[in-house]
């Protein structure tokens, strides 16, 4: 039966710039702090499509006062001429309407990261206000506009012997409600990304808004292979330069730098167009296709190969491989608006092709390299053979078990993963009275036992051995590195649960490393939180309050109308000295608990950090603690 109450009239039709203020979020991905900063990413992208096509070397990004960008470039200057078929000036068409700009043009950019065309039109649009100011054709022309419309028509300031792009604007706070004040730290570090993927180019990062401004200069002559070294620079390397391959094939630009190291785990990154394809997609298939493919045929012209009995693996010969791959492609198809997974299937071929030829052409004048990288294959290898016949073992002690999962697990009753929660805890003594505590509906409860190993030290075989982590990984029941599958995870909340001391702290770490190397996707996808335990208890007259800090802690006095010495303040040395009912109220109850989600926004800083704390290295390790000593309070040794 149709409804009377719906009819034409109930049809709304979004003009111009209305579809971006109303659905922020297909745009930019959300309207919180990432979205904020994505609208510098777009206004710098558009910077660095002009330095691609050859007419920018230098990009000023300006935190002012109040919460205003200001993002210059040299380039040509937007376009300030009447469009023929639209009657306004190009720059108003620009930054007023949907899939308007000169990337559509071949003419005007052989390749660039923002094929939809909507970057600098949609920070527009979710800005209280914007100005534009256009130095070309030895003139300087200004514009502004409020939530997206322009307030008057292009207008010329002057005389100029300048030339460039300025776009000063400020966020609209009815729209970024959370925030409206960027971080310095995360913009430098897309900026510092963009500076080794674009070799020449200077950016300067620059914040006004403190006392002293505080400028950070980006420039990169050795790109990515300088990127690689970057991420390379607190782990023993097992050659002193990184191999570097770039040329063009078919008009699809490609250019790779990689480098090994003594480590156990890969770091790779890929871009299209400087895009980073966090999903990977066509060009890093062909990459990794061909790397195998080179260095198995090395293999068998090798000493070594006496002591292979099956040919080298994907995963063995990215051991320790440290790689930035980066690709130009004049018609870029994402799968998706966020540009995270490239699809175009030609671009597979092409890849693997000049990687296959250039590779094997770099390693034949390069032995000591070829070796260096063939003995770590083949002991990767090794240890994926020795892993392999771990997991069979393991599976066939769990297939004599009815349930195959650990007797230190208990269990919750309900199945839905996405409601079920995994207290991962410290200590028998805590994990005793969490079990007593929780509830037994949705929350399961994983005793941990001393300290774990540390997996950035450790291959994989040595990490499925470990008898602290098999409980882990069998209670997640999703597998783990190469077989780890998101989708069969058993609980959609990892909750680590650890004393607020120096161990605690080190066990967190323990766990977030192993985390973060063999099951990546669970932080990736927001499984992964830190539970957050009061430090004090605070009671008087029969009241009990708890506090998170010393400074919640004072503000609770504050409150209190008592003699503080009839005020009984109890500071918890560990999760063990909580009886249930307060570890449930203070710690575990869904209602009033703290948590902190685990989150991943920058790989790059996140592998650097991990391997710094980590890793081998010392000196790095004593620098970062020296550097941040003074930061430290409520220490417990």
């Amino acid at each position: 039966m149709n409804s009377p109450s719906y009819s034409a009239n109930n049809i709304t039709v979004l003009k111009g710039l209305e579809a971006v203020r109303k659905r922020p979020g297909m745009y930019i991905g959300s309207t919180g702090p990432d979205g904020l900063h994505h609208l510098v990413y777009e206004v710098v992208d558009n910077c660095i499509d002009e330095a691609m096509a050859g007419h920018c070397d230098r990009i000023l990004v300006v935190l002012e006062k109040n919460d205003v960008v200001r993002v210059e470039d040299n380039g040509r200057g937007i376009p300030v001429d009447v469009h023929p078929g639209e009657g306004v000036s190009a720059l108003e068409l620009v930054l007023t309407r949907l899939h308007a700009g000169g990337k559509f043009d071949k003419g005007s950019y052989k390749v660039s990261g923002g094929l939809h065309g909507v970057g600098v039109s949609v920070v527009n649009a979710l800005s209280t206000w914007m100005e534009a100011y256009v130095c070309r054709d030895g003139y300087e022309h200004y514009q502004k506009f409020e939530t997206g419309d322009p307030v008057a028509p292009i207008k010329r300031l002057g005389e100029s012997d300048k030339r460039g792009t300025t776009i000063r604007w400020f966020a609209d706070n009815t729209i970024f409600t959370e925030t409206t004040t960027y971080n310095f730290d995360v913009l430098a570090n897309r900026i510092r990304e963009l500076a080794f993927l674009n070799s020449g180019i200077t950016i300067v990062l620059r914040d006004e808004r403190l006392t002293t401004p505080k400028e950070l200069v980006f420039s990169f002559e050795g790109g990515i292979k300088h990127f690689v070294s970057y991420l390379n620079e607190n782990k023993t390397v097992l050659h002193p330069e990184p191999v570097y391959i770039c040329g063009e094939r078919d008009e699809v630009i490609v250019e790779c730098a990689l480098q090994y190291n003594d480590s156990f785990s890969e770091i790779m990154f890929s871009f299209v167009n400087d895009i980073n394809t966090r999903e990977g997609g066509t060009h890093l298939v062909g990459f990794k296709s061909a790397l195998t493919r080179v260095l198995n045929e090395f293999l068998k012209n090798s000493k070594l190969a006496k002591k292979m009995e099956e040919t080298l693996s994907g995963d063995d010969v990215r051991e320790g491989l440290t790689a930035i791959l980066s690709v130009k492609v004049p018609e870029p198809q994402f799968e998706g608006q966020t540009k995270t997974k490239l699809g175009n299937s030609e671009v597979k071929t092409i890849v693997e092709s000049f990687v296959n030829d250039q590779l094997t052409l770099y390693l034949e004048q390069n032995p000591t390299v070829i070796n260096f990288i063939l003995e770590k294959s083949v002991l990767a290898a090794k240890a994926r053979i020795a892993a392999r016949q771990a997991r069979d073992a393991t599976r066939r002690k769990n297939a004599m078990d009815s349930t195959g999962l650990p007797g230190k697990l208990a269990d919750c009753s309900w199945k839905d993963p996405s409601k079920c929660e995994l207290y991962i805890v410290e200590g028998d003594s805590a994990g005793g009275s969490a079990k007593m505590g929780r509830n037994r509906r949705f929350q399961a409860i994983l005793s941990m036992w001393g300290k774990m190993l540390n997996v950035e030290k450790s291959r994989i075989d040595k990490v499925i051995g470990n008898d602290k982590l098999q409980p882990i990984i069998a209670s997640l029941g999703a597998g783990i590195g190469e077989n780890f599958n998101v989708a069969k995870l058993r609980y959609h909340k990892i909750i680590i649960m650890a004393d607020a001391d120096v161990d605690g702290s080190h066990i967190r770490t323990l766990l977030l490393t192993f985390f973060y190397r063999y099951m990546n996707d669970v932080i990736k996808d927001g499984y992964v939180y830190l539970a957050m335990p009061p430090l004090y208890k605070i009671s008087w007259d029969k009241k009990i309050m708890y506090a998170y800090d010393d400074a919640e802690k004072e503000k609770i006095m504050k409150t209190i109308d008592k003699d503080p010495d009839k005020v009984n303040i109890q500071r918890y040395k560990g999760l063990g000295e909580m009886n249930p009912d307060q570890l449930w109220e203070t710690t575990m109850d869904p209602e009033r608990r703290m948590m902190m989600r685990v989150t991943l926004d920058d790989a790059v800083e996140a592998d650097r950090t991990l391997c710094m704390l980590m890793g081998e290295q010392v000196e790095p390790r004593r620098k970062f603690i020296e550097d941040n000593a003074v930061y430290v309070t409520n220490l417990d040794v």
